[in-house]
């Protein structure tokens, strides 16, 4: 797990806090921006997910090279 998906998935839950507690005491705003928090801590997680695959194929390729 690379720092984009811990931080990600750090923001994403932070922003289900946010949204379940908006929810519970009936804030909207609060609600509204946990909503937010969470859709952009999952972006940020599926960027990282994608810098890990990409780097994992990366490395793959090195290998099958040195290899040949």
């Amino acid at each position: 797990m690379n720092r984009d998906e811990r931080e990600g998935k750090k923001t994403n839950i932070k922003g289900r806090v946010k949204e379940a507690a908006g929810t519970l005491t009936g804030n909207e705003e609060l609600e509204s921006e946990g909503a937010e928090e969470r859709a952009a801590g999952e972006a940020q997680e599926k960027i990282g997910r994608a810098h890990r695959k990409v780097g994992e194929a990366v490395e793959d390729l090195g290998k099958r090279i040195k290899r040949s």
